[in-house]
């Protein structure tokens, strides 16, 4: 493959990898990242970038576009009053340090680890989409002290290790003790900040051995796919938010959920054969 038909190839899996998420974040309210590991992991698979490395390139790539997606989405609830800003502040410490230990660990560990990392935690996720209920309570307050500290660098560890903002672990801690959905939605968009910001600043400096990244990488942040994902994401959310009025959230909630399972046990069952 010359090196124009592979930037074309390549601009074209972007295209459809950046509408295809930007239509989910608008029809579910989740974060891209969730969807845009695997997607990524896929297309660049598919030019022939299949190698020990390619993991972190989609983890860190993926991260870069939680940057803007979550400043995006947190001036939006702002303006709502949504955001609970005493919440992230004082998770925000933990968060940060997780994250930076998130970069670490994953600088260490090759394809096939964290395809099995990926797989496991995005299953649990999962489950909890379509099995979890709005009633489930751990506690009716935050957790504070050595149980907030311990519980936000989990969350900012973990959701490296997926190369996802704080949505998916964020908005279940706080539902499970007690904060409105609508409210855990925002707050943890903020979540997605302090989890990318650091995490990107780590990735941009690790570098990779020659040759074992698609064109334009920098650091371990693929900048094509960092652009036109964001251009399009950008683009089809107000698609996908005018389809999520036309269907009951509960139900879209759990289709996806159904989604992610099948998408999970698919990365387990490539890192395994």
């Amino acid at each position: 493959m010359t090196d124009t038909t592979l930037l074309l190839a390549m601009g074209a899996m972007l295209i459809g990898i950046g509408a295809f998420a930007g239509v989910l974040a608008g029809l579910l309210g989740v974060g891209g990242g969730i969807v845009l590991v695997p997607a990524y992991f896929y297309a660049f698979a598919a030019l022939g970038y299949e190698t020990p490395q390619l993991m972190q390139i989609c983890l860190a790539t993926s991260l870069a576009t939680i940057i803007v997606t979550s400043a995006r989405s947190v001036l939006s609830h702002n303006r709502k009053g949504a955001v609970d800003w005493a919440v992230l502040r004082g998770w925000a410490p933990g968060i940060a340090l997780g994250a930076v230990l998130g970069v670490l660990v994953v600088a260490q560990l090759r394809t096939v680890t964290l395809q099995l990392i990926f797989g496991i935690l995005a299953l649990c996720v999962s489950l909890y989409m379509v099995l979890g209920r709005s009633d489930w309570r751990l506690g009716e307050t935050m957790p504070g002290g050595i149980a907030r500290g311990a519980a936000s660098s989990v969350v900012g560890f973990l959701s490296v290790l997926m190369g996802i903002g704080g949505g998916s672990f964020g908005v279940p801690i706080m539902t499970l003790h007690g904060v409105p959905i609508h409210r855990a939605v925002a707050t943890a968009a903020g979540f997605g900040l302090l989890i990318a910001l650091p995490s990107v600043m780590g990735f941009l400096l690790t570098p990779l051995p020659a040759g074992v990244a698609p064109p334009m990488t920098l650091g371990s942040v693929n900048l094509p796919a960092f652009l036109i994902v964001i251009a399009m994401t950008l683009l089809t959310a107000p698609i996908g938010a005018a389809l999520a009025h036309r269907t009951k959230p509960e139900r879209l909630k759990r289709v996806f959920g159904a989604f992610l399972i099948l998408v999970a046990l698919n990365m387990l069952r490539k890192a395994l054969l």
